[in-house]
C-alpha cells in the first residue's frame, strides 16, 4: 500500500500524487477514461437515500474528470464498464452477483452500516466489467458510494471548507475489494447548538426567508455522511428556525438518511423554545389561564404537546429523547415537587407517560430512545430515577471535555447500552468557547478511548457550535466513532498529517499536522476565548506571556509559509482550515499581553512606552477584525458571509477589546528599569545556574517622551549583554546571559549597571557554576533557581503493577506528551501503594535540604460516583495521597471552574529532604485515567505565575537550555 501512496485514513484512500501516477495501473476500474465515463446503475425500488447518493457519486465523476456518467434505473444492453450501487435485499443485481459467488459479503452482510466495493468481470449479460458498491442497508450503501468519491479525491470538506477538488482526464479507482465493516459506534452524529452565526450566514447566504432550514441542512446531511455520520440534534435556539417548522426537514432527512433526535430539553422531537408558547396558548385552561411547562401542574397539556409531535414525526427514522428539563435547557420545573426524591418520582412518571405515547403513536419503530442525564438530571438519576432496560443513557461531559460519570457493570449490561454527548463548543459556565476549534485532539481522543472501554458505544454526539472552524475536530471524532481501534496514544498526530495530506495534498502534510498540533498545545495553555488581563505572567521566567506570544509569532510564519505554497486554488480552503485558527488565537492572546504591559507600564511610570502599547493592544484587536472580515467577505468569493464572529450579540464572546491606559506627552525624559522577576524595580536578583543556562532580561525604559540616552555594563567579563546602549524614546529589552566557559566554580554576586539622564540603577545577580564536569554527571533533574520542574512524560522509570501502567498520551497536555494510568478500567488503589500501584520515578538533585511543596499538574477529568487521586513520596518516606475535583459543580469560581479554565488542576503535598544530593521523586496511581502534564518542586524560590517554569536540567530529557524567548518591544 505504501509502495502506491494509499493512506490509511480510509483504505484505499489515495494521495492526490498517488492518485496521478497510479491512473493507469492494471486491474484498476476507469471511471472516466478518454473523455467517456461509465455509466452509474442503482435500482430504481432501492432506498431513496442509496438513490440519492448515487447521484452525488455522479456529480462527484464530474467534479474530477470534467464529464458527466449518465444515472440509470436500467440495466444497459451493451457496456464495457458499469458502476452498481446496491443495497443487499433491495437490489436484484446485487443479490444475484451475492447468490453466485461473485460478490464476497463476509462480515458485510447482515451487519449495521457496512459496504464492500468490488470490481467483477462479467457480472451481467453484455456488460464487461462492473464497480460494484453494495452496503448491508441503505446507510452501508451510501458510505460505500462516499468511500468512492473519497478514493477519487472528493474530500467530505470540499463544499464546507472549499476543499478543492484536482481534475484529471483519467479517474480511476483500485479493483479492490474494499470492504468497511460495521461502525465501533453505532449511531455517530452532532448537535448545532448555540448557532447564531450559522443562522445569520444561513440567512445571508442560503434562505433569506428562513433562519436555517431545509437548504440549509441538505448541506448539513451531505457532509454529516460523507463524514461517516448518521445522525443529528439540530439547531434549537430563540434565532433559529425549528427543525420541524419547515416539514421539509425531517422528510429530507429521511430522504439522505440521517437519524433526527433532540437534544437534553427537546423531549420527544419537541423545541419548547418556540413550540410550547403557541401550543400553551391554545390550550388554555377552564379559567383561561395559560399552562405552564411543568408536569407536575399541566401533565395532560404537556403529554397532548408530546403526543402531537410523535404522530407526526412517527414515519421517520427518529431518535426519541425521554425524560425532561425547562425550557430552553433550563433546570426541571416542579412545583408540586420539592425534594430530591419527589422529583424522581415526577421523572419516573414522566418517562412512563412518554413510553405510552411512542408505543401508541410510534409502535416498534420508535427506537432508539435515549436519556440524558444532564447537569441536574444526572442527580435526579443518582437518586433513583428508573429508565427502562432497552433505553440508550447518554452520559454528558462537563461541557468542557471532560467525561462526568461513566457506565457501571449494571449499566453496561442494559440492553439499550450506552451513549455520550461531547462537546467541542460550548456557551456557559464558567466561560464559553464558541470560536475556533481549541480542544486537543490527543485529549478527545483519550476521553473517547475511555468511555468506549466502559461500553459506551450506541450513540455519540458531539456539540459542534456552528460546525464552521470544528472541521478538524469533528472530522476526529467521526473516525474515532467509526473505528476507535485506528488511532493510538502515540499516534493522534499522524491523524492530522493524514487528514492533512487529504486536504492539501502529502508535500504538506506533516508541516501542517505540527503547526496545527502546536496551536492545539498553545489552546490547551488557555483556550483563546478564556484570555483575560493578568493570567499569564508578564515578569517572571523570562516572562512567560512574552514566551507564549512568541511561539504564536512562530507559528504563525510557519502557516504562512506553507500557505504560500499551496497552489492558489488551495488558498482558501488554506486559510479556513489552518491560517485563520491560528492567526486568531494568536491576535486575541496579542493583544491582551500588550494591554497587560500597558498596565505594567503604569505601574512602573513608563512614559511613552505607555502609550506604545495601548496602540499595540488595539492594533492587535483592529487586525483580528480585519482577519475576520477577510473569512466573511473575501474568502470564496464571500461564501462564508457572516459565519465567523468572535462576538455575537446573542451568546456569550470571546474577549474583545482591551481597555489601556494613554497618558498626555509631556516634555521630559528619564531612566527606569525593572529586572526580570520585578514587578517595578531590581529587588528580586537575575538568577543564573550553569545547569540551566538561563537568560535573564532587564527592561530599560524613558519615563517621559523625550529621547534619553543610556548604557550598560557588566561587574564581571563573563556577564553578556545583548546591547551596550544607546537612544530610546519609548523602551527596550536588555538580556542578559553568562558566558559559562569563562566563569570561575562557585557561587558568584554580580551586577549588571544601566546608566543615563543623571541615573545610575544596578541590577543584582546571582550566578552558581558547579563546573562543566559536575554537569555532566549530574543524574536525575537538578534543582535550581529555587525550584525542580518536571514534565511527567520524562520519568527515569516507570513500574506497572497489578496489570496497570502508565502510559504516554503524544500531544496531550501544556507541554508535548503526558503520562496517564491506563487502563481506564483498572481497579482503583486504596492502600500499599509501593506494592501494589503503578508508579512512575523521577531521580531529583537538591542543593539544600527543608520541607518543600510539590505541585503536580494532573489534566481534569471527572467521576461523579467515584474518586480522582494520585499519590506520591520522596524516597521511601510515608506516601502522600493527593484527592482532585471529582464533579463538576457547573459554577464560576469554584474549584472546578478553575480546572476548567486553566486545562489543570495543580495539585500539592510536600516533602521533605533530609539530606542534600540525589532523591527519588515517586508518583502512583490511585485511581485509573489520570493524567499528569508537569510536576513542580518549590525548595524556596519559585514565584507566582501562571505556567509551570521551563523544565530543570536533565542530562537526558533536558541537557540543553530550555527554550525562553521573550517578545522585544520595539525600539522607535
Amino acid at each position: 500500500m505504501t509502495a502506491v501512496g494509499l493512506t490509511p485514513l480510509l483504505p484505499g484512500v489515495l494521495s492526490s500524487e498517488a492518485r496521478a501516477a497510479s491512473a493507469d495501473r492494471a486491474g484498476d476500474f476507469a471511471l472516466v477514461r478518454d473523455g467517456v465515463a461509465v455509466d452509474v446503475f442503482v435500482d430504481a425500488a432501492d432506498d431513496a437515500a442509496v438513490v440519492r447518493a448515487a447521484g452525488d457519486l455522479q456529480a462527484d465523476v464530474e467534479r474530477v474528470g470534467g464529464v458527466r456518467p449518465a444515472l440509470r434505473h436500467t440495466l444497459p444492453e451493451r457496456a464495457a464498464g458499469l458502476v452498481v450501487v446496491g443495497t443487499i435485499g433491495a437490489s436484484d443485481v446485487v443479490d444475484r452477483l451475492v447468490a453466485q459467488g461473485r460478490l464476497d459479503v463476509s462480515r458485510v452482510k447482515g451487519r449495521w452500516e457496512a459496504s464492500v466495493t468490488q470490481v467483477v468481470d462479467r457480472p451481467l449479460p453484455g456488460v464487461d466489467r462492473a464497480l460494484v458498491i453494495a452496503g448491508s442497508d441503505r446507510r452501508g450503501t451510501v458510505y460505500g458510494v462516499y468511500d468512492t468519491s473519497e478514493r477519487i479525491g472528493v474530500s467530505p470538506w470540499y463544499w464546507w471548507a472549499d476543499v478543492p477538488v484536482e481534475h484529471r482526464d483519467t479517474v480511476t479507482v483500485p479493483a479492490g475489494p474494499l470492504k468497511r465493516y460495521e461502525p465501533s459506534v453505532r449511531y455517530r452524529g452532532v448537535f448545532v447548538n448555540d448557532e447564531q452565526n450559522l443562522t445569520t450566514w444561513s440567512h445571508r447566504t442560503q434562505e433569506p426567508d428562513k433562519n436555517i432550514g431545509p437548504r440549509t441542512y441538505e448541506r448539513i446531511f451531505e457532509l454529516l455522511l460523507r463524514l461517516k455520520a448518521n445522525y443529528l440534534w439540530p439547531a434549537m435556539h430563540p434565532y433559529s428556525d425549528f427543525f420541524n417548522k419547515h416539514r421539509e426537514n425531517p422528510e429530507l432527512a429521511e430522504r439522505y438518511g440521517i437519524v433526527v433526535g433532540s437534544s437534553h430539553p427537546e423531549a420527544l422531537l419537541r423545541n419548547g423554545v418556540h413550540e410550547w408558547a403557541p401550543w400553551a396558548e391554545e390550550h388554555r385552561g377552564a379559567d383561561g389561564s395559560v399552562p405552564v411547562y411543568d408536569y407536575t401542574v399541566n401533565p395532560g397539556v404537556i403529554s397532548d404537546y408530546w403526543r402531537a409531535r410523535a404522530r407526526q414525526n412517527a414515519a421517520y427514522e427518529s431518535s426519541w429523547t425521554l425524560g425532561m428539563r425547562g425550557l430552553h435547557d433550563s433546570a426541571l420545573e416542579t412545583k408540586y415537587a420539592t425534594t430530591i426524591p419527589e422529583k424522581v418520582a415526577v421523572m419516573n412518571d414522566i418517562i412512563a407517560d412518554q413510553r405510552r405515547i411512542l408505543a401508541e403513536e410510534v409502535g416498534a419503530a420508535a427506537e432508539p430512545q435515549i436519556f440524558i442525564p444532564y447537569k441536574e438530571v444526572l442527580e435526579l438519576y443518582n437518586a433513583g430515577v428508573r429508565v427502562p432496560e432497552d433505553v440508550t443513557l447518554i452520559w454528558p461531559d462537563d461541557n468542557h471535555g471532560n467525561m462526568r460519570q461513566l457506565p457501571d457493570a449494571a449499566e453496561r449490561a442494559r440492553a439499550g447500552g450506552n451513549g455520550i454527548y461531547y462537546h467541542l463548543s460550548y456557551w456557559g459556565r464558567p466561560r464559553s468557547y464558541l470560536w475556533l476549534d481549541t480542544t486537543q485532539l490527543a485529549k478527545v481522543w483519550q476521553e473517547l478511548r475511555r468511555v468506549y472501554e466502559h461500553g459506551a458505544d450506541r450513540m455519540w454526539i458531539f456539540n459542534v457550535g456552528d460546525v464552521k472552524s470544528i472541521e478538524t475536530g469533528l472530522s476526529f471524532c467521526m473516525d474515532m466513532a467509526w473505528d476507535v481501534d485506528r488511532w493510538h496514544a502515540d499516534d493522534v498526530e499522524d491523524f492530522l498529517a493524514e487528514w492533512a495530506g487529504r486536504q492539501f495534498g502529502r508535500r504538506h502534510a506533516r508541516e501542517i499536522a505540527e503547526i496545527r498540533t502546536k496551536y492545539y498545545r498553545l489552546a490547551a495553555e488557555r483556550r483563546p476565548e478564556f484570555i483575560d488581563r493578568g493570567i499569564f505572567s508578564v515578569v517572571h521566567h523570562g516572562d512567560e506571556a512574552g514566551r507564549r506570544l512568541a511561539a504564536y509569532d512562530r507559528l504563525l510564519e510557519r502557516a504562512r509559509a506553507v500557505g504560500a505554497k499551496v497552489p492558489e486554488a488551495y488558498r482558501d480552503a488554506f486559510f479556513e482550515l489552518v491560517e485563520y485558527p491560528v492567526h486568531g488565537a494568536y491576535l486575541m492572546n496579542l493583544k491582551y499581553y500588550w494591554a497587560d504591559r500597558n498596565a505594567l507600564a503604569v505601574r512602573q511610570g513608563r512614559g511613552a512606552g505607555t502609550n506604545r502599547f495601548a496602540d499595540l493592544a488595539h492594533a492587535a484587536h483592529a487586525e483580528e477584525l480585519a482577519i475576520t472580515q477577510r473569512y466573511n467577505t473575501q474568502v470564496a468569493g464571500g461564501k462564508w458571509d457572516g459565519i465567523v464572529n468572535p462576538y455575537p450579540s446573542q451568546i456569550p464572546k470571546a474577549p474583545g477589546r482591551p481597555t489601556v491606559t494613554r497618558l498626555p506627552r509631556q516634555e521630559t525624559s528619564g531612566l527606569g528599569v525593572a529586572a526580570e522577576g520585578n514587578e517595578t524595580g531590581t529587588a528580586r536578583p537575575l538568577s543564573f545556574s550553569s545547569y540551566s543556562r538561563d537568560r535573564r532580561f532587564v527592561d530599560v525604559f524613558n519615563t517621559g517622551f523625550l529621547a534619553v540616552d543610556w548604557a550598560a555594563e557588566a561587574s564581571h567579563p563573563w556577564v553578556v549583554l545583548s546591547a551596550a546602549g544607546g537612544s530610546l524614546t519609548e523602551q527596550t529589552r536588555l538580556w542578559v546571559g553568562i558566558d559559562w566557559a569563562r566563569v570561575p566554580e562557585g557561587a558568584w554576586d554580580a551586577t549588571v549597571t544601566v546608566s543615563g539622564a543623571g541615573q545610575r540603577i544596578e541590577v543584582p545577580l546571582r550566578v552558581r557554576n558547579d563546573g562543566e564536569r559536575a554537569r555532566r554527571r549530574a543524574r536525575g533533574f537538578v534543582e535550581a533557581h529555587g525550584y525542580v520542574s518536571i514534565d511527567a512524560v520524562h520519568a527515569d522509570r516507570r513500574v506497572a503493577r497489578g496489570g496497570a501502567r502508565w502510559r504516554t498520551v503524544r500531544g496531550l497536555g501544556r507541554r508535548t506528551a503526558a503520562v496517564e494510568a491506563v487502563p481506564s478500567t483498572a481497579a482503583a488503589v486504596t492502600g500499599d501503594f509501593a506494592t501494589r500501584a503503578p508508579e512512575l520515578r523521577y531521580r531529583v538533585r537538591f542543593t539544600g535540604t527543608g520541607t518543600f511543596p510539590v505541585t503536580v499538574f494532573r489534566l481534569p477529568s471527572l467521576d461523579e460516583r467515584g474518586h480522582r487521586r494520585l499519590a506520591l513520596a520522596l524516597d521511601d518516606q510515608p506516601v502522600t495521597v493527593l484527592s482532585g475535583q471529582a464533579v463538576a459543580t457547573g459554577n464560576r469560581g469554584d474549584a472546578w471552574a478553575r480546572n476548567v479554565e486553566e486545562g489543570v488542576e495543580k495539585l500539592t503535598a510536600t516533602v521533605t529532604v533530609t539530606e542534600p544530593g540525589e532523591h527519588v521523586l515517586r508518583l502512583f496511581m490511585a485511581d485509573p485515567a489520570i493524567a499528569v502534564d508537569q510536576i513542580v518542586i518549590d525548595t524556596g524560590g519559585l514565584p507566582t505565575a501562571y505556567l509551570a517554569p521551563p523544565e530543570s536540567y536533565h542530562s537526558v530529557f533536558r541537557p540543553e537550555p530550555a527554550a525562553v524567548e521573550g517578545v522585544d518591544t520595539p525600539d522607535v
